[in-house]
């Protein structure tokens, strides 16, 4: 059985929330959680990237002092020790990459962003559109049952398509939106969800 779970929020901090801390742009702190539309939201970071010239290395000077969240690694290697785990994130490898051996490498699938000879960020490509909810589609046509977990907008296309899902930490107006997914709002009550999950399939198998 397989765990597919979202990165940002759940077991990162939200690289961008971090990033506007440190420049001081509010406009920055937006997120899937505030802003459902994906190119909606990065288009409006990039033109405020634009604005103010800041580049990767900008960016990169702020991931490099941040570490998983509180009891994520924990957490993490336990889900690792009781299901197979792919992260499927919205962030981009330029973001995640150099925080992965925080995690001990797990297969991350997420997006690029295209960057100039000067490391100004011009754009972004994506894996493909709604990568997540295509992902649990292909691994569930690998006869492979699935329990996927996210915090926010972005993350409800993979928590419907998958055998179960479960909301971590999210807006209170999400958890209005979508009761139908079980809430967690701590890495105890994360684990519990997950064995509880695994084990309403096993019995429905």
């Amino acid at each position: 059985m397989l765990a597919c779970i979202d990165l940002e929020g759940v077991l990162l901090p939200e690289i961008w929330i971090k990033f506007a801390e440190k420049t001081g742009i509010e406009e920055l702190k937006l997120t899937t959680r505030d802003i459902p539309n994906y190119d909606d939201l990065m288009q409006g970071r990039l033109n405020i990237l634009k604005q103010h010239n800041l580049k990767l290395n900008d960016i990169e000077s702020v991931i490099e002092t941040l570490s998983p969240l509180e009891g994520a690694q924990d957490f993490f290697k336990w889900l690792n020790s009781e299901f197979q785990v792919i992260i499927l994130s919205d962030t981009f490898y330029q973001f995640a990459g150099p925080l992965m051996k925080q995690l001990d490498y797990p297969t991350l699938f997420c997006h690029n962003l295209i960057v100039d000879n000067d490391a100004a960020i011009s754009g972004y490509k994506l894996r493909q559109k709604d990568q997540k909810t295509k992902a649990v589609k292909a691994l569930q046509g690998l006869n492979l049952q699935v329990v996927s977990a996210g915090d926010s907008y972005n993350d409800t296309g993979m928590l419907q398509q998958a055998d179960a899902g479960i909301l971590f930490c999210p807006p209170k107006k999400l958890i209005a939106e979508f009761p139908q997914f079980p809430v967690a709002t701590d890495y105890s009550q994360f684990k519990e969800l997950f064995l509880k999950s695994r084990n309403s399939l096993i019995k429905a198998s």
